[in-house]
């Protein structure tokens, strides 16, 4: 049964992702599985049902990820340091954009944020709050040991993110997910945080 039901939640997310959840039937998704209307509501009551486990699973998935980043950099936080590099880009380039899971499931919460405010704010909260906060501690930190200029923690983070972002929508949320993708977003990333870090004079 535990298969039957992990494979209606792939399944949906593969549709919901690339239709979004509107577009897509109890019907689309029992073909696909290859099972009855019935065995779908074995396991779920309905198709928001399907949704909203996705979403809680997801959600689970995005705070591990972040618990990751701040253990990382607790542990080291001299960034500028090339394995501190890899160990956050390693964490949310290929553990979170790039995850598969989680890439379809930003992609979902990218078509249904138009239509649905709780799933805009879930959207919001993943793809800006989280890191930006993130990334503004971070920068904070650097700045009380030394490592950079004192300067606004906000604004760095928008500066550091928002090329990474571009990239994102540019390379990982358009189109079939391929490796052809996933390394000119990763050039492209890792030459815009090596010239960052140049720009704002690291010391």
């Amino acid at each position: 049964m535990g298969d039957t039901k992990q494979k209606i939640l792939e399944v949906s997310l593969d549709l919901f992702s690339q239709k979004g959840f509107s577009a897509v039937s109890i019907r689309d998704i029992c073909a696909q599985v290859k099972i009855k209307e019935s065995s779908v509501y074995y396991h779920f009551k309905n198709k928001q049902a399907i949704f909203d486990e996705l979403i809680y699973r997801f959600e689970q998935v995005a705070t591990e990820m972040m618990a990751q980043l701040e253990q990382a950099f607790a542990e080291q936080p001299c960034l500028i340091e090339k394995p501190f590099y890899q160990i956050v880009c390693d964490t949310f380039f290929e553990s979170y954009l790039m995850d598969d899971f989680c890439n379809k499931i930003m992609r979902l919460l990218l078509i249904e944020q138009f239509g649905n405010s709780e799933v805009q704010k879930i959207y919001d909260r993943w793809m800006f709050t989280e890191p930006l906060e993130f990334q503004s501690k971070m920068f904070y930190t650097l700045m009380k040991i030394g490592i950079i200029p004192h300067t606004d923690s906000a604004y760095l983070a928008v500066k550091y993110y928002a090329p990474i972002h571009f990239f994102a929508q540019r390379w990982l949320f358009s189109g079939t997910l391929s490796e052809e993708q996933k390394n000119a977003f990763r050039k492209a990333a890792y030459q815009h945080i090596e010239k960052f870090f140049v720009e704002i004079e690291v010391a």
